[in-house]
C-alpha cells in the first residue's frame, strides 16, 4: 500500500492525535505568530497561472506598479505600527527591469536597517534570472547584497510536472524551485516552503511534494516552515467545482507534520484557511498561524477574507481562547514575547 493511502485512510482524529504528539514534542502548547506586512509591488505578470486571481487579467482588470518610494512608505508605516518583517512578493513584471526589484529592498533597508526583509520566491528568482541573463547564484548574491534576509516559500504550487503544466505552465520548474532553495540554504540563509492543494492535484501528488521537501531538508536543514496553502476558488481560470472538506484539509496538515518531521514548523496560514480552521489546525500538527499581515492582496483577490489583516490583540485573544499560548516570534522563529 502506498504511503498516501496508508496515511489518508486513517481517521482524521487518529492523524490529528499522531501529529499533535509530534507538535507537542517540539513546541509544547505554543502557537507562534509575527507582526508583519505584505508588500506586493506589482500585479503585472508575464505568466498566466490558471489558479491566480492576483495578476492583472480579464478577471482582474486593474493593473498597477508601485514606485520604489511607495514601497518604502508602506514599509515605514508598517514599522511604526510594530511590524518586525516585511514580506515582499510581486508578480513577474518584465516592464520594470531587474534593478527595480533589488532597489526596493535596498531602499527599505536604507530607511529601516533592523526590519527583516523576507522577499522574492523561487519563481521570482527564476524570472529575475531570465530577465537579467544572470545565473541563479548571481541573482541570489544580488539579493543578499540588497538586504534580503530570508526567502518565502511561494511558487512551489505542486511539484508534479504534469499538474504544473496544467496550472502554471511556463513558471519555474519543480527541479529549479528546489535547486534555488538549495543554493539559498548553501549561503547560510533560511527559507520557507509551500504547497498549493485543493485544486486538480491528487493525494499522491501532495505526498510526493512533501517527500521532495523532506529530502532537501535532510540535505540542507534550511527550511524554517512548511505552509500548506488551500486553493482559493474565485476570479481564476481553473474552474474547480469539487472543493476540499475541512476534514481533508486537516488531514493534509496532520500528514505534513508526520512526514516533515525534519522541518521545525508547520504553518496554518489563516488567509487561506480562515482563522477558525487555522486554530483548529493547531490541534492537527500546526504550530504557527502566520501573523497580523496588515494588508494582503494575493489570496484575498481569490476570495480569502484577509485583505486588511488581523489586529494583534484580537489574534492573541483568539489563540488564548483556543487553549494555546501565543508566542510572538521574529522571522527566524526566535521568541520575542510569550503571552501567558
Amino acid at each position: 500500500m502506498n504511503l498516501e493511502n496508508k496515511l489518508y485512510e486513517k481517521e482524521s482524529f487518529e492523524l490529528g492525535f499522531q501529529a499533535d504528539e509530534i507538535r507537542k514534542k517540539y513546541h509544547q502548547n505554543k502557537v507562534f505568530f509575527n507582526v508583519n506586512r505584505h508588500i506586493n509591488p506589482s500585479n503585472i505578470c508575464k505568466d498566466v497561472c490558471k489558479f491566480c486571481a492576483f495578476s492583472a487579467h480579464r478577471k482582474n482588470p486593474n493593473p498597477y506598479t508601485l514606485s520604489i518610494q511607495e514601497c518604502v512608505e508602506i514599509a515605514k508605516d508598517a514599522y511604526k505600527k510594530g511590524a518586525k518583517e516585511v514580506h515582499v512578493v510581486s508578480a513577474h513584471n518584465p516592464e520594470v527591469g531587474y534593478d527595480y526589484y533589488m532597489n526596493i529592498v535596498k531602499a527599505i533597508k536604507t530607511e529601516l536597517k533592523d526590519i527583516h526583509v523576507k522577499a522574492f520566491t523561487a519563481a521570482e528568482v527564476n524570472f529575475f534570472s531570465e530577465l537579467s541573463g544572470k545565473c541563479y547564484e548571481e541573482v541570489l548574491d544580488d539579493m543578499i547584497e540588497a538586504g534580503v534576509d530570508s526567502m518565502p516559500g511561494g511558487g512551489a504550487e505542486i511539484f508534479d510536472e504534469e499538474v504544473r503544466n496544467k496550472i502554471c505552465k511556463g513558471k519555474v520548474s519543480s527541479e529549479n524551485w528546489l535547486k534555488i532553495h538549495e543554493l539559498w540554504h548553501k549561503r547560510g540563509r533560511k527559507s520557507n516552503a509551500t504547497m498549493l492543494f485543493g485544486h486538480i492535484e491528487k493525494r499522491e501528488h501532495r505526498i510526493d511534494h512533501m517527500l521532495r521537501l523532506k529530502k532537501l531538508q535532510d540535505k540542507t536543514g534550511g527550511f524554517n516552515a512548511f505552509i500548506p496553502l488551500v486553493y482559493q476558488r474565485k476570479n481564476n481560470y481553473l474552474n474547480v467545482t469539487d472543493f476540499l472538506s475541512g476534514s481533508e484539509i486537516l488531514k493534509t496538515i496532520a500528514i505534513s507534520r508526520i512526514i516533515l518531521d525534519n522541518i521545525p514548523h508547520i504553518k496554518a496560514y489563516w488567509p487561506t484557511l480562515t482563522l477558525n480552521l487555522a486554530l483548529v489546525a493547531q490541534e492537527f500538527g500546526a504550530d504557527d498561524i502566520d501573523g497580523t499581515i496588515q494588508k494582503e492582496s494575493i489570496q484575498s483577490s481569490a476570495g480569502a477574507m484577509s485583505k486588511n489583516g488581523l489586529d494583534m490583540q484580537e489574534l492573541i485573544h483568539q489563540i488564548k481562547d483556543a487553549g494555546f499560548v501565543p508566542v510572538e516570534r521574529d522571522s527566524l522563529y526566535n521568541e520575542l514575547k510569550i503571552y501567558t
